[in-house]
């Protein structure tokens, strides 16, 4: 499915106190990679930020007035998005705020323009749960380099966030890469042709039987539960035991 990693920047909290989007930004996936296709937008709100908002993005009323309003770039957003799965960081807070600037132009929610929006601080919580899923402590845990980051910017949170997902979420297809190629493979050969009993059964050495043991940690660590390979394995020595 096309993915679209999707961040905005704001003038302050609450839509309801009149607050209003100032940057927009996404990036496009594709198949788990990034395709380089993105969309940006800077968004003249008129009127000023808050205090707090200013020091976190750094977006002045100055700067924002030389950029179209919401309303004229409304339909760039909106055939940007259509059909794709929307994944934001702490998704309520964009939702109420995009929600908001479509309500003033007469147009549908959101949700409704896209196949479905994910929220990437809901599955990193419970991925880590009882951990610090900020944007920032996310970019540590996976390796990520946010050290350009100084202030928040819908892009570039965009594309570090993009970078978090697909480490966050690598597990959930790691083990099925090669199956579907095996399976075409299988299915190509005509019915009987293939003779199992033809392959070499090569064992693993200490090397690759230690690198195994090292990669399911990982994914235990990630998952914060046991592999499911270990639980088979425990199982099927149980029964072997059983049965000598």
């Amino acid at each position: 499915m096309r993915q679209i990693v999707l961040d905005t920047e704001t003038t302050g909290l609450d839509p309801d106190e009149g607050h209003r989007i100032i940057e927009v930004a996404g990036v496009e996936v594709q198949n788990r990679q990034l395709t380089g296709r993105h969309l940006h937008l800077y968004v003249n709100p008129d009127r000023d930020s808050d205090p707090d908002a200013l020091a976190i993005h750094g977006l002045t009323t100055e700067f924002l007035s030389q950029y179209p309003r919401f309303e004229e770039v409304a339909d760039q957003l909106v055939e940007f998005v259509k059909g794709a799965e929307i994944i934001i960081h702490n998704a309520p807070f964009d939702l109420r705020f995009l929600n908001a600037e479509l309500g003033r132009l007469g147009l549908p929610a959101f949700e409704s323009l896209c196949a479905k929006v994910t929220d990437s601080l809901l599955y990193a919580r419970e991925l880590h749960p009882g951990k610090r899923n900020s944007l920032d402590a996310l970019c540590e845990r996976y390796g990520i380099s946010n050290a350009h980051r100084t202030l928040h910017g819908a892009l570039l949170d965009s594309e570090l966030l993009a970078d978090v997902w697909l480490a966050m979420t690598r597990g959930q297809d790691s083990l099925l890469m090669d199956f579907a190629d095996d399976v075409t493979q299988t299915a190509s050969d005509a019915a009987g042709a293939f003779d199992a009993s033809a392959l070499r059964v090569l064992p693993a050495d200490a090397d690759e039987l230690a690198a195994h043991e090292a990669y399911l940690d990982t994914l235990e660590e990630a998952a914060g539960k046991p592999a499911l390979w270990r639980a088979l394995s425990a199982a099927q020595q149980v029964h072997e035991d059983s049965v000598a």
